[in-house]
């Protein structure tokens, strides 16, 4: 069975600000336990301590496939911008290989977005909401780079990301389900697997790998892996560090120039 996405109450909503002060407090803290080490109490430790029976704390209940997809909606309903570093696993299952390549991306609404791929790669990607353009750089032995025109929904990407963009919902667009966590190796997350209401030429299904930051009514869905997955068994990994939210970004970061020596090709 698939899940509906519940709306949170007015009241009950997720305050963006607090939330964004939970997720730099969280990674502040994890730096601060990484440099400073807990202090050695094995003298202490060998002194006779009174017996007692610890209390039992009760296991957090796991959330539905739709409170997680709520945070998550009611989270990025409140960003504006969202930048992080990126990490890309490409797997071809007709020739069984896996291409990894990292970079820097920038989405911002409505529909905007950009990755930068680091050398050796050197790809961009940008689109401005309206179009859509990747450049190539020339390969080895090559003296013209290309850039390629191609239409938004031509092309998986923007409608797999666009919960960070503005452009898609949810509740809407999707229906879904949790899968396990432990079995893809994100036990201390949830999975939640999104197939398209509509049939997608794109992609058949997503899965989001989701944190969730804060306790109670400031409960945030953080996306930190997105996993795309076509008609054929080909899927496309994006795994997001040092995550930004809601910093200025200028509209020029989403155009593009293509340098001297770029022939245009129309897709």
């Amino acid at each position: 069975m698939h899940a509906t996405l519940s709306h949170p109450r007015r009241s009950t909503r997720v305050r963006l600000a607090v939330l964004l002060s939970v997720l730099t407090s969280a990674a502040c803290i994890a730096g601060a336990e990484a440099q400073n080490p807990a202090p050695d109490t094995s003298m202490r430790a060998r002194q006779p301590r009174p017996a007692t029976t610890p209390a039992s704390t009760p296991a957090p209940a796991r959330m539905t496939a739709a409170q997680v997809a709520g945070l998550v909606q009611s989270f990025y309903d409140q960003t504006t911008s969202f930048q992080a570093n990126f990490e890309q696993e490409q797997y071809t299952k007709v020739y069984d290989r896996r291409q990894r390549s990292r970079g820097r991306v920038v989405f911002a609404k409505p529909g905007r977005m950009r990755f930068d791929y680091a050398a050796p790669n050197g790809q961009v990607f940008v689109s401005d909401g309206q179009r859509l353009v990747v450049y190539q750089p020339p390969e080895e032995g090559e003296t013209e780079g290309q850039l390629i025109e191609r239409a938004m929904d031509s092309d998986q990407l923007p409608q797999a990301f666009s919960f960070l963009t503005g452009t898609g919902r949810l509740d809407r667009d999707f229906n879904f389900r949790l899968l396990n966590a432990a079995r893809h190796e994100f036990p201390d997350g949830y999975v939640l697997a999104l197939r398209p209401r509509r049939p997608n030429a794109n992609y058949e299904q997503l899965l989001f790998f989701v944190r969730i930051v804060g306790e109670g009514e400031q409960r945030a869905g953080v996306v930190q892996r997105v996993l795309i997955r076509d008609a054929q068994g080909n899927t496309n990994r994006f795994t997001f560090a040092d995550m930004q939210f809601n910093r200025d970004v200028p509209t020029e970061r989403f155009t593009f120039r293509a340098p001297p020596n770029t022939r245009t090709v129309q897709n």
